[in-house]
């Protein structure tokens, strides 16, 4: 796997993750089969994708195309001023790159509309909360809000974008980007989106750069998980999905037990966000 190993990262600690070649090639028909079969059973004309400029939204969109084909689909660029223009441009290079058609619809002005209307009152101390939960999450479903609005114009699906990691975690926005019709990207780890990423062509620079969630200025998303990555995926891996005991795991990803425990926590709490809203159990 030495071609590959090279293809997405310098190092990957503490465990490889990855497909062996023969794998990646039966995952990547997978996954195309499933976009395909996902837009005939909802007898849509293609599909529509969020771009962000981050490796998830754009193996979602090289996916889309070996599936569809450019002509079926269509990308949306929605920035918010917290982007970094480097992100937006990468959007675009991608959706050029494909191909595809795309717009670009900025979303701060709806954001602080809809914010103007509810002027909560807060102290210093809860601010950055204020700003980190309402902020981002109200900017996740305006953004969703577009997708659905350019989706169902263009008689399209929307794909989601998010991973294995981030949707056994929680870091997603509940109606917001984990508003979608399927996530073709869903039981991939961060690692193994990389991989996909890799084999379908994406720019190297692109395949390693830093995921950032885009949302609000606090920087990386492995910043406000508290782990990489890579370790991220291994504790998911084991202990989450795989059943490893927590010990053991903390042991094989030389990790503080505390760092699993919170994975766990992480995930507990997040259980809400992948399931159905919940409803009364019938009394007959």
């Amino acid at each position: 796997m030495a071609n590959l190993y090279e293809q997405t990262q310098d190092e990957i600690e503490p465990i490889d993750l990855r497909f062996s070649e023969e794998e990646i090639e039966a995952r990547v028909d997978h996954l195309t089969a499933f976009i395909r079969e996902r837009v005939e059973m909802a007898d849509v004309d293609g599909a529509l994708i969020a771009l962000s400029g981050g490796i998830d939204s754009t193996t979602t969109a090289h996916l889309a195309v070996e599936a569809l084909g450019a002509d079926a689909v269509h990308g949306l660029l929605l920035p918010k001023e917290v982007n970094e223009e480097e992100n937006m441009s990468d959007a675009e290079q991608v959706a050029q790159d494909l191909g595809i058609t795309y717009d670009v619809l900025g979303v701060d002005s709806i954001v602080e509309e809809i914010l103007d209307t509810y002027d909560a009152e807060h102290d210093d101390e809860s601010e950055g909360r204020w700003e980190g939960r309402y902020v981002g999450n109200t900017s996740a479903r305006v953004r969703m809000t577009l997708n659905y609005l350019v989706g169902n114009f263009e008689n399209k699906l929307v794909l989601g974008t998010g991973n294995r990691a981030e949707l056994g975690t929680g870091y997603v926005t509940k109606y917001g980007d984990g508003g979608v019709d399927c996530n073709p990207l869903g039981n991939l780890y961060k690692q193994q989106v990389r991989q996909v990423a890799a084999h379908l062509g994406v720019d190297t620079d692109l395949v390693q750069k830093t995921p950032t969630g885009g949302m609000v200025d606090y920087g990386t998303d492995e910043e406000e998980f508290g782990v990489d990555y890579d370790t991220l995926d291994a504790i998911l891996a084991l202990h989450v999905d795989g059943g490893v005991p927590a010990e053991a795991t903390a042991r094989l990803t030389d990790t503080a037990l505390d760092d699993v425990e919170y994975v766990v926590q992480m995930h507990e709490e997040s259980e809400h966000k992948r399931t159905p809203p919940a409803t009364p159990d019938p009394l007959f």
